[in-house]
């Protein structure tokens, strides 16, 4: 009688996808049988047949040329990983996999000429990934992308010199990459956003000389950035500030401006 696959005490059961034991029967019946004869694989750590994706992937890392077989498996796991080590010109064929885990690995490795038809994947995580990888002239066509992460993404990879599209964008998330990122004179107009977060970035990369504006800001945590940086007559209505650590941050430069200029 065929017994089930031993594993290590308290690891996860050498199980197929479809809920059966692995047992001497699988390794039997496996298409791949030869490569136990020969140490190439083992059952509960290093198997194809398995559904524990660390397995199924220690099997394809061991056996890559062994993967362009396996891209129409039923099982999700399986294609997923055998995309990783596939042949690229095998890939294009998996675009419209009905499962999300093997478009994220297309996305990772698909030439740009057709990552471009990934942006508009309906699962997020797949279309992050076209935004990490796309080129930066292909960004603008994910700017209006429903999920803010994506949109995200894009300002972190998106041109200087486009960055003001995405300047009101509605999450906070997005308009503070912006924030890090443009350049005068569009940095200027985010001196308004709603956001203190943004506004406090603002006041950390503006001109000094152009401070004013954020030192009567509603929200002291701006006022606070603005007073670590200002000069002049800024510096001397920080000094007057309603709140301590203000005021504080303040004296601190002042203190800094006088030694520097000794």
């Amino acid at each position: 009688m065929h017994g089930p696959v031993t594993t290590t005490q308290g690891d996860i059961p050498a199980i197929d996808w479809q809920g059966a034991p692995l047992d001497e029967a699988t390794c039997g019946a496996c298409a791949h049988a030869a490569l136990r004869d020969s140490g190439g694989c083992e059952p509960g750590r290093c198997c194809m047949q398995d559904a524990y994706a660390r397995r199924i992937d220690r099997f394809f890392r061991t056996h890559p040329s062994l993967a362009n077989e396996h891209l129409a498996h039923p099982y999700f796991e399986v294609r997923a990983i055998a995309a990783r080590h596939a042949e690229l010109f095998r890939l294009p064929a998996l675009l419209d996999d009905p499962d999300e885990t093997v478009r994220m690995q297309l996305a990772l490795r698909l030439p740009q000429r057709l990552l471009l038809r990934m942006a508009s994947d309906p699962h997020r995580e797949v279309r992050i990934r076209v935004a990490q990888r796309i080129d930066a002239t292909a960004l603008p066509s994910l700017l209006r992308d429903p999920d803010y992460q994506v949109r995200q993404t894009v300002a972190r990879r998106l041109p200087e010199g486009l960055l003001p599209l995405l300047m009101h964008d509605a999450d906070l998330q997005v308009r503070l990459e912006v924030a890090r990122r443009v350049q005068m004179p569009a940095l200027w107009r985010l001196v308004e956003d709603a956001a203190p977060e943004v506004r406090r970035i603002v006041a950390e990369r503006l001109p000094a000389p152009l401070l004013d504006v954020l030192a009567g800001d509603p929200d002291w945590t701006v006022r606070w950035e603005a007073a670590g940086r200002a000069l002049g007559h800024v510096l001397e209505r920080l000094l007057a500030d309603e709140e301590s650590e203000v005021r504080e941050r303040a004296a601190a430069r002042r203190a800094e401006l006088e030694c520097t200029h000794g």
